[in-house]
């Protein structure tokens, strides 16, 4: 089923791979939704660091995925694939995509989607699936996350650190960030941390230490790699678990395997984009279950930095780059 729609649409993206200002205006025909795919007319996008990762040239969409940047989405359903049953036109989802996200109309896998429910605006919407996905399947999948243990999150102002402390908060976890600044510290508690360290004014190993009176915490979730990882296993309890999602930091690290072993670290790590979009159905079915009736009910809400226009998409990764935002950028489309 299709509604009555153009063909073609202004979109955001880029030829050749650079700064900020390589993100133009590109005329590009509308998508037509296949089997099992929905087409959206994009209301927000989310702006997200593999976004700028991929507009640097570092990070290509996987096959078959939109060039276009853009990895979530909230928007109206306004044509439906053969197949698909669960969503009407004209329903508002939300949803993870593999990319295209910057445009009026977008496809997403149907299994993909989330219902936007009262009370949760387009916007906040737009700012969920990236980091939702990407906390839930890290912590609480590969790391098992359990109540009652102390996780360690870097970048504790981002979208994912500020994801990662409030779904933390909510599933009994004491949660420990580390921020540049007062200012962010500061925040990082308002959103619900109950430690934030200012790295740059402190050592983060020390810190952690005399939070956790020693005994160290049982999660790390890691996005700056490099020379952090020796000095995040250091943070770790016995039994602890190391889970990698980005490489700020440089993409080596050299550590002392034997500490590895004598005391039973789980090093771990995963990227969303690629994978399977059967592992995606079934890790949006999870989250649906598991964590979507806190969104219906208002105790899950994204922390907002700020909305920019669609063609303004090239300062909102300016901005992402800086590092001044505290929560999600994210780019008003429709």
């Amino acid at each position: 089923m299709i509604a009555c729609l153009p063909e073609t649409m202004t979109a955001v993206g880029f030829s050749t791979p650079g700064g900020p200002e390589v993100l133009q205006p590109q005329t590009e025909p509308v998508p037509a939704p296949g089997p099992g795919e929905v087409l959206v007319a994009v209301a927000f996008a989310g702006v997200n660091r593999p976004d700028v990762v991929q507009r640097q040239g570092h990070y290509p969409p996987p096959p078959g995925a939109s060039p276009l940047p853009g990895l979530e989405i909230s928007g109206t359903v306004v044509a439906l694939g053969e197949g698909v049953d669960q969503w009407a036109l004209g329903e508002r989802v939300c949803a993870l995509v593999g990319g295209g996200g910057y445009a009026p109309y977008c496809l997403a896998r149907s299994e993909q989607c989330l219902p936007v429910p009262e009370g949760l605006a387009m916007d906040e919407a737009a700012a969920l699936p990236e980091t939702l996905f990407t906390v839930w399947h890290n912590v609480f999948e590969r790391a098992y996350a359990r109540e009652g243990e102390t996780l360690l999150v870097h970048g504790g102002t981002s979208g994912i650190g500020s994801m990662a402390t409030m779904l933390g908060r909510l599933f009994g976890l004491t949660v420990i960030v580390t921020c540049g600044s007062p200012d962010k510290c500061a925040r990082a508690l308002e959103i619900g941390a109950h430690h934030a360290i200012d790295y740059k004014a402190a050592d983060f190993v020390e810190e952690v230490k005399a939070i956790t009176a020693g005994c160290g915490v049982d999660i790390v979730l890691d996005m700056v790699a490099g020379n952090y990882v020796a000095r995040n296993l250091k943070c770790l309890a016995m039994d602890g678990r190391h889970v990698t999602i980005a490489v700020q930091g440089g993409a080596k690290a050299e550590i002392n395997m034997a500490v590895v072993m004598m005391r039973r670290y789980t090093l771990t790590g995963s990227t969303l984009r690629a994978r399977s979009d059967a592992f995606k159905a079934l890790l949006t079915r999870e989250i649906r279950e598991q964590v979507w009736p806190l969104v219906a009910a208002g105790e899950l809400r994204p922390v907002m930095d700020r909305r920019f226009a669609l063609e303004e998409a090239g300062a909102a990764h300016r901005r992402m780059e800086e590092g001044h935002h505290v929560g999600k950028i994210v780019l008003e489309v429709g």
